[in-house]
């Protein structure tokens, strides 16, 4: 675990998420948890004697598995935005594990077999300020990856957990996205609002200004190429597929991750196309 403001903390080592813990007087504020089964009961070792209060909260970024499977095995008041509680309301009560193959990184957990989900008890549309100290803690939607992603500021301590708003190294999930609301997400990333502050994103830990500028160069890229898709007037898994592994292509991807990256990127692409291309009554994805 690594303290990267004071009494704000992220842990890196555990696969697929980026997650966060900031100390306050009240009690410990957690972001995210590990969807493996053991990633969470080492991380809720980690976290016993933190913080001075006995209040405990875990904020989920948004409805993404990776980093929602292992949140009830946390034990703590759950926070997201409403339309995160809206995928869950769309959901079975319970997960389980048959291999979507989707390039999330919860599929290489072996023997995952059957979660419970555990949707938020607490949502907001816009904003929610937490006062556990004398610092406030801001959650706010900033819509892209999903429509109910949110970000964690610390406006004190200069820090922003962003989720999935901005990948390194890897191709976004795309299923659920909204690439025009991502890039403008993005663009007040990029503005003089976060001059200066520690970007968390919810994968890849610390990212810089660079990093994030060449993934918002990356969503241009892909946005072009799907929307020349979107002029004709019938399209065929293939054709999404053959984008993807040209799209894969700019990634240089590792050996061991092209097949799940690849993977990633064929399910996005058919799905984002269905949700912005087809008509509504042909819309085969929820989150």
């Amino acid at each position: 675990m690594d303290e990267i403001a004071k009494n704000v903390f992220i842990e890196e080592r555990f696969p697929g998420v980026t997650l966060g813990a900031i100390v306050q007087s009240r009690g410990l504020i957690q972001i995210d948890a590990p969807p493996a089964p053991e990633d969470g009961r080492a991380w809720r070792a980690s976290l016993m004697g933190m913080g001075n209060g006995h209040e405990r909260v875990l904020i989920n970024l948004d409805s993404h598995p990776d980093r929602t499977l292992g949140v009830r095995a946390m034990d703590c008041t759950i926070i997201a935005h409403e339309k995160t509680a809206r995928a869950f309301q769309n959901r079975p009560n319970t997960f389980k594990a048959q291999g979507d193959e989707t390039g999330a990184n919860w599929e290489a957990i072996p023997g995952l077999g059957s979660v419970r989900w555990a949707p938020p008890e607490i949502s907001f549309a816009s904003q929610l300020s937490l006062h556990w100290s004398d610092t406030p803690v801001i959650l706010e939607s900033h819509p892209g990856p999903t429509e109910g992603a949110i970000w964690v500021i610390l406006p004190e301590e200069k820090v922003a957990f962003i989720g999935d708003a901005v990948v390194k190294g890897e191709p976004p999930f795309l299923a659920h996205a909204n690439i025009p609301a991502w890039l403008e997400t993005l663009d007040y990333l990029q503005g003089g609002d976060f001059k200066g502050y520690t970007v968390i994103s919810g994968r890849n830990g610390s990212v810089s200004p660079q990093a994030i500028r060449s993934h918002a160069d990356s969503l241009k890229k892909i946005h072009s190429k799907i929307e020349k898709l979107g002029k004709k007037k019938s399209i065929t898994p293939t054709v999404t597929d053959k984008l993807a592994d040209s799209i894969l292509k700019e990634y240089k991807a590792p050996v061991a991750k092209h097949q799940q990256f690849s993977q990633r990127l064929r399910f996005g692409l058919r799905n984002y196309y269905a949700r912005h291309y087809i008509s509504a009554s042909r819309q085969v994805v929820d989150e």
